[in-house]
């Protein structure tokens, strides 16, 4: 029980921070050099999720044909690049993987 209070409170006070910052950047003038800013901060966040595991699988800087990760990796940004689509491109770097670990690993 204690930990599902803990994970309920946990949520709110998340949830209030957030809220905290949308009512205040609404009723305040963001200067454009902020707004550019917090443009950027999303492709940053997901460069820095995505990139070790695709460069570095196990820890080590591994570019070769033989990681599966970065082939499909590279390959789901074909996609995203040329369609635009998300799904799409969740979907075949998936698929990718899949197909390549069967056949690589």
């Amino acid at each position: 029980m204690n930990v599902w209070l803990i994970l309920i409170c946990m949520g709110l006070v998340t949830y209030a921070i957030r809220l905290s910052m949308i009512l205040l950047l609404e009723r305040m003038d963001v200067p454009p050099i902020i707004q550019w800013g917090l443009y950027l901060v999303p492709p940053a966040v997901l460069t820095a999720i995505i990139f070790p595991e695709l460069l570095m699988p196990n820890g080590t800087l591994y570019l070769s044909f033989g990681n599966v990760r970065l082939l499909a990796g590279v390959l789901a940004a074909m996609v995203a690049w040329h369609t635009k689509n998300v799904l799409l491109t969740i979907a075949v770097g998936m698929a990718a993987l899949w197909v390549l670990q069967m056949v690589i690993a």
